[in-house]
């Protein structure tokens, strides 16, 4: 029997299955990604050390501690971006005409990732990235700016539709990172594309994906672990 393959999940909030509860408003851990589903196709062990709130700067202390640790680990699956591009609201609308720069600016978002991507294959294991979920703009807006001065934010926003297109920059440096670093790439914002209908897949905050989005998740997954197996089989049949 096929030893099980050593995966630790390092990230945010996306894959910690955070979703929104609906009747309360408030942030809970409800983990529809289909973890167990995947162990059992791919012979997998998954340890989950994904965090809410993890920009890559807190990732880069995890993986510090990961690697410290001397547990098996045969590929560590990195997820961060979200965090990292958002910005704090409620300084941008006690002060619109101010210079307001995201949680991680992107060039030091790239440097931090790269970083973590050397580190990682430096031991001996894979690393694997994927890219970001897409958000809603205005469900985000509306969460993350409740109770704020919303037309002090719009000054300095401009469009409401640059929140997706901000957040869609960094989703966009993974992908170009991955490329130049030879990672191999889980497509979760083309699974969202895909389907089509943002509304069904968000949480009320338009950005934590909902079960039906986390079930986008788990397909992505799937496909990405498919592919590598016909790739393996090819390899073989050399």
């Amino acid at each position: 029997m096929e030893r099980q393959k050593e995966i630790t999940l390092l990230g945010d909030s996306i894959l910690k299955g955070i979703q929104v509860d609906p009747e309360t408003r408030s942030y809970k851990v409800r983990n529809d990604i289909g973890i167990p589903e995947l162990e059992a196709e791919f012979g997998l062990h998954v340890r989950n050390d994904a965090h809410f709130g993890a920009t890559c700067v807190k990732g880069g202390k995890l993986l510090d501690r990961l690697l410290a640790s001397g547990r098996p680990c045969q590929a560590v699956v990195m997820d961060f971006g979200g965090n990292d591009c958002d910005f704090r609201w409620k300084e941008i609308a006690e002060d619109p005409a101010g210079e307001h720069l995201p949680n991680v600016p992107l060039p030091e978002f790239v440097t931090l990732y790269r970083e973590m991507i050397r580190k990682v294959r430096a031991r001996g294991i894979r690393p694997i990235l994927t890219n970001l979920p897409p958000l809603d703009s205005q469900r985000f807006f509306d969460w993350w700016c409740d109770g704020l001065n919303k037309s002090a934010v719009m000054r300095w926003l401009g469009d409401v539709g640059n929140i997706y297109a901000w957040q869609e920059r960094y989703s966009r440096a993974v992908e170009h990172l991955a490329a130049e670093e030879q990672v191999p790439l889980v497509d979760v914002r083309g699974a969202f594309l895909d389907h089509g209908h943002l509304e069904q897949t968000l949480c009320a905050d338009g950005t934590h994906p909902n079960s039906e989005g986390q079930a986008l998740i788990t397909r992505a997954f799937q496909e990405f672990g498919r592919g590598l197996r016909l790739q393996r089989a090819a390899l073989c049949a050399l």
